[in-house]
């Protein structure tokens, strides 16, 4: 029996503004309030990049709404949050990082098994004319499933 993957926020420019080469699932260190927060899908990712620190992974500039039942107005809504990674996968990302043009990025927050995660790639960013290259890509592979679904419909 596997756990289910309940999606909370996706970061879809990450996709767009870099080439992903490699992916990670990591769990985060949360306060109860912001758990709830993610439970009501009030979660952006949209500027947020993941940096290592003395060793320790950590996300930098996610925005979890505040909560509206927390005590003493819950949580800081921008704050630096620690991520769950074993020791040679924070060696291999800060080895990825280290090289020229790649950067961290987070590109989802889920609940797996009824814990928070963060799916982190490691991507290479796109310069603008690589980023017209694929979504010319794109389109040109949507017209072709579209043409082959419609002629499979017709038969």
């Amino acid at each position: 029996m596997t756990a289910e993957r309940v999606l909370v926020t996706q970061n879809r420019k990450a996709r767009h503004d870099y080439s992903i080469v490699d992916t990670f699932e990591a769990g985060m260190v949360l306060l109860g309030s912001e758990v709830k927060s993610l439970r009501a899908k009030t979660a952006n990712l949209q500027d947020a990049f993941v940096i290592i620190d003395n060793g320790e992974a950590y996300l930098l500039n996610a925005y979890i709404a505040p909560y509206s039942y927390a005590h003493e107005g819950g949580h800081d809504t921008g704050r630096k949050r620690k991520l769950l990674l074993n020791r040679r996968e924070i060696e291999r990302i800060a080895a990825a990082i280290a090289e020229q043009g790649v950067t961290a990025v987070p590109i989802s927050i889920y609940f797996l098994g009824g814990k928070a995660k963060v799916e982190v790639a490691l991507g290479k960013g796109r310069k603008a004319y690589d980023k017209r290259q694929a979504l010319k890509e794109k389109d040109q592979k949507r017209e072709m499933q579209r043409s082959t679904g419609r002629a499979t419909k017709n038969m």
